[in-house]
């Protein structure tokens, strides 16, 4: 046993140390300018928890509102809204009380009804409080959905200039801006989004700031007579990797820091998307879609200091101390079984060594990535079967490799009851990888088909894999009886893996990892399997 727990040992010294180096906090290039922490303007929307406007029946109580404005009031003294439902045309009256302006939106879709409803609200609320609204920014992307044609919206934005005292813009993303030019001609200014993040060819976090600069000089030129105020720019703190644009905490902290510090220096406002988190968005543009915020949705607490350091995982040292015991679970797992085959070779407390530090080092990553991922009942259910994988396969499989037990055949587990293993080790093996692949061939054709919302479980695969990649270096497979339906997974896993690896170019390391990690599951499969209980 002794060569079992100098590898525990080693095990535990690597996950500490990648842990430290994951966790590491990382310095911010540079606070913003001018007086510190005061932002120009920050997008805002009071939901909670639960809470969304996508039904009628939600009603934000104005005491949400006060808490929320008195914790915004520090940082900034502006807050864009968009619609005036759910309790929000109390924002102006509540946000006269802490001494803020309000750019105020109103929300216009294909539905003219409620148009008229939002448009008369907005023009009511604009001449009772012209000391606190300070433009009213009629309609929000509804070039980009379609939803009204550009003639009709210049009506629509003339006629709401007309009767309230104040300056009148609409916002849209850049392009539908050049697309639309005459728009221009009805607003008092351009109110422009930039979201590096969401551009049809995304841009690296560290692009992102002259990426703005750039678009925000196109615009310029194009339109010389009109002010250009960036009404969002925004980066995710979490969620799926496009291309090279990476969401994290760290990357939203710098660029957030960096392109409110170039607009202070460059002399244009700049309005950040957004307050606070807001998980119903995550129905719409899933994970990413509920971490735009620089509070968190449910303890309202800030994800970072302006100019101090940021850390991706601020809590590393508890994820290392629960991988360091769950790598001490996979030993004890195969010490306990080891009396089933005297002596094991040290080429299998290799393999236990190996399945250990790798599940050991990502299960606090995985189990973090659950709620994160978790929006749905089906969100749910699909997270936390990853996750129950990602725990069970790394134990059952150093039992495997200490006793010599081979994974048997699909058809062995789920065949005739004659054929199911007789070994309890081997049935669970056999049952944890169709298991495995179910998930795996679920989320990789999903990425195939439907991938632009869809997250990489790259943790949760690679330390369920790895586990099996071990045993099939550890314990010889036999090659002399045919897998069918091993055969075809495998080569809808790798088929699926090749796509999704070009798609999402090279520059994504979350989907190369992910790819990686399906390459490694459909190699595993093709070795023939044990017959029902042979060793």
């Amino acid at each position: 046993m002794r060569i079992a727990v100098t590898l525990f040992v080693a095990v535990a010294a690597v996950i500490a140390a990648v842990w430290s180096w994951l966790g590491a906090s990382v310095e911010m290039p540079q606070a913003p300018a001018g007086a510190p922490g005061r932002l120009d303007c920050v997008s805002y929307a009071p939901f909670r928890g639960d809470q969304n406007p996508l039904g009628p029946g939600t009603v934000v109580e104005p005491w949400q509102i006060e808490q929320d404005l008195a914790q915004l009031k520090p940082l900034t003294s502006c807050i864009r809204t968009y619609s005036i439902d759910h309790g929000l045309d109390k924002i102006p009256e509540i946000a006269r009380r802490h001494g803020m302006k309000v750019l105020h939106g109103l929300w216009l879709s294909s539905l003219p009804e409620l148009n008229r409803r939002q448009i008369a609200t907005t023009i009511e609320l604009a001449n009772k409080f012209p000391d606190v609204i300070e433009a009213i920014i009629v309609g929000n992307e509804v070039l980009l959905r379609g939803e009204m044609s550009a003639p009709e919206l210049a009506r629509t934005i003339r006629e709401v200039k007309a009767k309230v005292p104040m300056r009148v813009t609409y916002a849209d993303v850049w392009e539908f801006w050049l697309r639309h030019r005459d728009v221009a001609a009805a607003v008092d200014f351009i109110t422009v989004h930039i979201l590096p993040y969401w551009e049809d060819h995304p841009i690296p976090v560290d692009q992102a700031a002259r990426h703005v600069g750039l678009i925000r000089q196109q615009v310029v030129e194009a339109f010389p007579d009109k002010e250009i105020f960036l009404g969002e720019f925004g980066w995710p703190s979490a969620g799926r990797m496009r291309e090279g644009a990476l969401p994290s905490p760290v990357n939203a902290a710098r660029v957030l820091q960096e392109v409110v510090a170039q607009g202070k220096r460059e002399n244009y406002r700049v309005n950040l998307i957004e307050a606070y988190d807001q998980p119903w968005k995550r129905k719409l543009e899933g994970t990413v879609g509920g971490y735009w915020g620089l509070y968190d949705a449910y303890e309202r607490k800030a994800k970072f200091i302006w100019g101090a350091p940021v850390s991706n995982h601020p809590r590393w040292r508890w994820q290392a101390a629960g991988g360091i015991a769950f790598a001490a679970l996979v030993f004890a797992a195969a010490m306990a079984a080891s009396w089933r085959r005297p002596s094991p070779p040290t080429s299998a407390w290799v393999a236990v060594a190996i399945t250990a530090a790798v599940s050991g080092t990502l299960i606090g990553w995985t189990i973090r990535n659950i709620p994160i991922e978790s929006l749905s009942l089906i969100d749910w259910i699909r997270s936390l079967s990853w996750g129950a994988v990602a725990l069970a396969a790394p134990v059952v499989g150093a039992v495997a490799i200490v006793t010599g037990v081979r994974v048997p055949n699909f058809a062995h587990v789920v065949g005739r009851r004659d054929a199911v293993p007789g070994d309890p080790v081997a049935f669970v093996l056999g049952a944890l990888l169709i298991f495995l692949v179910v998930l795996a061939v679920q989320g990789a054709l999903g990425l195939v088909f439907n991938p632009r919302y869809r997250d990489f479980p790259f943790t949760a695969l690679t330390g369920a894999v790895v586990p099996y990649v071990a045993l099939m270096t550890a314990v010889p497979t036999r090659r002399d009886i045919r897998a069918n339906a091993e055969t075809v997974a495998a080569a809808v896993l790798a088929l699926c893996a090749a796509y999704i690896a070009l798609s999402e170019t090279f520059a994504n390391w979350q989907s190369l990892w992910f790819c990686g990690g399906l390459a490694a599951l459909a190699l595993s499969l093709l070795p023939g399997r044990a017959a029902p209980g042979s060793q």
